[in-house]
This record gives structure tokens, C-alpha cells and sequence, in this order.
């Protein structure tokens, strides 16, 4: 893998999702496909998905290999009431999501070729390397943006 250009594709999604979802008519912003999440609720869901995302980039370079990466049930944070999925304002999980995408950005620059190997021990898939990581979230962002798009036109 060419680390460089691994790295530049993960940065190239994080303005295309900024972009479209600050684009959401606040009368679209709570349409949705049926079974599927509105905007604000993907909105909510990437800002939560990148700040896992960074604590697991940290724990994959800092911790010993194998150290444990927690996942979530996304689904059920996304019907919390407390969580705000449903009605909070989109300013603040922008915020996160183009502010972790940023810090995550300048550790990857950091890294070497050899550290996309470093790997822990995923709670739902089991092993999981610094090459997945960056594959899952340089994907992550477009697969939303198009799921954004998808449920404004709902």
C-alpha cells in the first residue's frame, strides 16, 4: 500500500460530507428513506463514528498489539433520546466530525509504511490492523454523504 496516497484519499471525503451536509434545507434535514436514518441522524452518527474512530487510530498506535477495540451498537445510539439523533442542531457534530477527521489526519501523516500492520483485537470481527482502520474510515464519510443525499430526496 502507498501510504501516501492511502493517506491523501482519507482526506478527500471529509470536505465532500462537510459540504453536503451543511447543503441540507432544514426542511429536508429529518426526511428519510423508509428504514433508514435521516440526515440529522447521519449527521449525529458520523460525528460519533469519527470520535470512535480516533480513539481506535490512537489505540492501534499507542497500545500494545492485540489491545482491545470496543465497538458500539450504532443503531442504538442513534434512537436515544439523550443523544439528541432526532432533534439536536447539526452545528456541534460538524464541528467534531471536521475537527477529529483533522487530528486524525496529522497522526496519519506521522506514520510509516510499516505501522498500517499494527493491529488490535475488534469486539465484533477480531483482528483488526491499521490498514483496515484507514480503509473503513476513508470509506466511511463517501458511504454516508451518499446515504445524506439519498435520504434528502426521501
Amino acid at each position: 500500500m502507498d501510504l501516501s496516497s492511502a493517506v491523501t484519499e482519507y482526506e478527500a471525503p471529509t470536505q465532500m460530507l462537510l459540504e453536503t451536509a451543511r447543503g441540507v434545507n432544514e426542511d429536508r434535514i429529518d426526511h428519510r428513506v423508509p428504514g433508514g436514518w435521516s440526515a440529522r441522524q447521519i449527521i449525529h452518527h458520523v460525528a460519533d463514528s469519527e470520535t470512535q474512530s480516533y480513539l481506535r487510530l490512537r489505540r492501534l498506535i499507542a497500545e500494545p498489539e492485540g489491545s482491545l477495540i470496543q465497538g458500539y451498537d450504532e443503531a442504538a445510539w442513534a434512537e436515544s433520546d439523550a443523544l439528541g439523533y432526532h432533534d439536536l442542531a447539526l452545528e456541534h457534530p460538524l464541528a467534531v466530525f471536521a475537527a477529529v477527521r483533522a487530528a486524525s489526519l496529522d497522526v496519519l501523516r506521522r506514520l510509516q509504511v510499516e505501522d498500517l500492520e499494527r493491529n488490535g483485537e475488534h469486539s465484533e470481527s477480531g483482528r483488526y490492523t491499521l490498514a483496515a482502520w484507514l480503509d473503513v474510515y476513508t470509506r466511511h464519510p463517501r458511504e454516508h454523504t451518499e446515504q445524506l443525499l439519498e435520504a434528502v430526496r426521501a
